[in-house]
């Protein structure tokens, strides 16, 4: 009977690869956004975990943050105030809204962790 070792530099290459992948899920995602006056920000929606937002208003007004949940709904989490911090946890499913409902752009320094497999996009204030 012969047993198969897999060569030390298969070994190595994937222990690389794993160590990369663990890495990245550690480390998250670091974002400098900007959103447009009367628009949202729209971060996730379907994704199998759940995922936390350290979020710090670097701009000049209040950005609102709302959580739309797999099943449907809209619910506040909180508005950060310029130069306010806040740590914010989404569910499984659920979908980040960042919300700038004034007349100038809007800044928030971003890191989110968790389940970062998320989508990303902009859409008009209001929209469910």
């Amino acid at each position: 009977m012969r047993t198969f070792l897999p060569s030390r530099s298969a070994t190595v290459a994937t222990f690389a690869a794993l160590l990369l992948l663990v890495t990245a899920c550690w480390a998250g995602i670091t974002s400098n956004l900007l959103i447009e006056p009367g628009k949202q920000f729209v971060l996730g929606g379907g994704q199998l975990g759940g995922f936390k937002v350290e979020a710090h208003n670097v701009g000049k007004v209040p950005v609102e943050f709302k959580e739309r949940p797999r099943g449907g709904g809209i619910f506040g989490k909180t508005t950060l105030a310029p130069g306010e911090r806040g740590t914010l946890r989404f569910m499984a499913g659920s979908t980040a809204l960042l919300l700038n409902p004034s007349d100038q752009q809007a800044k928030v320094d971003l890191k989110i962790t968790g389940d970062t497999r998320l989508s990303m996009t902009y859409e008009p204030n209001g929209k469910l």
